[in-house]
């Protein structure tokens, strides 16, 4: 990651933190209503138990379960859990990228020298993963349980309202820990591997660049992490019987093998790719144009 410290390439000026969450919400919304498609296929992939002789696996692999989705479901079954996600995504990417910027500013300012230290990115990051999934929470579960209803039939199918109702305060917050553990995890590595492939490629500068830098940081995070995102989505789902993180990842290891906790991690990557590549190019490039609103009165 380019050494122990890097130049740190803020403005002079920086954007307060109102406009920070502005914009990244804006940015998160639009990454998310692109890539949900296939977050709708790693998700099932996720959630599906390892077949046996006598009852085989429900997907052969991502192309297949994309393809069951759109002859059973329609078109529309891919986005099923979207708006209430949409609504999550919000704070969700606000929090996330907006901490992760203000602490980063913090750290270079109060180091003297213009440099962050990597320690101080990982830092960075990892507060911005805790205090967006303590805030998100809801979001997660209630989207996840949307994307599986398909695979339980019509009648099963429920709207956002009435899973915030039947599942109630602490219900909401059902798998956290899992979910600590996946995104805290996530940005530790997103966002120094981010920063640091941004000035390598010339993000500053280039579109493509900014782009290309998201999308590898975003990808590569999501691919470490996915044994995390496994069993997340285990915890959460309806009817779960795993006691807690540790149980459910030694369940998953004695009765599935070690290969199930990596189920899902091509789509999960796929998905992260283009999401963190739009939704970094869109909050730079907001960032961008606010301060030069700003400079320019």
């Amino acid at each position: 990651m380019g050494g122990s410290e890097q130049k740190s390439t803020a403005p002079k000026n920086v954007v307060p933190l109102p406009a920070k969450l502005v914009v990244g919400g804006l940015a998160g919304v639009l990454g998310t209503s692109i890539i949900f498609p296939l977050d709708m296929v790693k998700t099932r992939m996720q959630n599906m138990k390892s077949g046996t002789a006598g009852s085989p696996a429900l997907y052969s692999g991502p192309i297949d379960c994309f393809r069951k989705i759109i002859k059973m479901e329609g078109v529309s079954g891919l986005y099923r859990g979207l708006k209430p996600n949409l609504i999550g995504v919000m704070p969700e990417k606000a929090l996330k990228l907006s901490i992760n910027d203000v602490a980063r500013e913090s750290f270079t300012s109060s180091n003297g020298d213009g440099k962050i230290r990597l320690w101080q990115e990982m830092a960075s990051g990892a507060l911005a993963g805790f205090i967006q999934v303590a805030a998100t929470n809801p979001m997660e579960i209630v989207k996840l349980r949307m994307q599986l209803q398909g695979e339980a039939g019509a009648a099963a199918k429920k709207s956002a309202a009435t899973i915030v109702s039947e599942l109630g305060f602490f219900g909401l917050y059902k798998g956290i820990a899992a979910t600590w553990s996946r995104d805290v995890p996530f940005s530790i590595v997103f966002f120094p591997l981010f920063a640091n492939l941004k000035i390598a490629f010339d993000g500053d500068n280039s579109m493509i660049g900014l782009f290309c830098a998201g999308a590898i940081s975003g990808s590569c995070s999501a691919g470490v992490v996915t044994p995390c995102d496994v069993v997340k989505t285990r915890l959460q789902v309806v009817g779960s019987t795993y006691k807690g993180v540790g149980d459910a990842f030694s369940r998953i290891i004695r009765e599935e093998g070690y290969k199930a906790l990596f189920k899902g991690y091509q789509p999960r990557m796929i998905v992260q790719a283009p999401l963190f590549g739009i939704t970094l190019g869109a909050f730079d490039i907001q960032k961008k144009y606010y301060l030069a609103q700003m400079n320019s009165k």
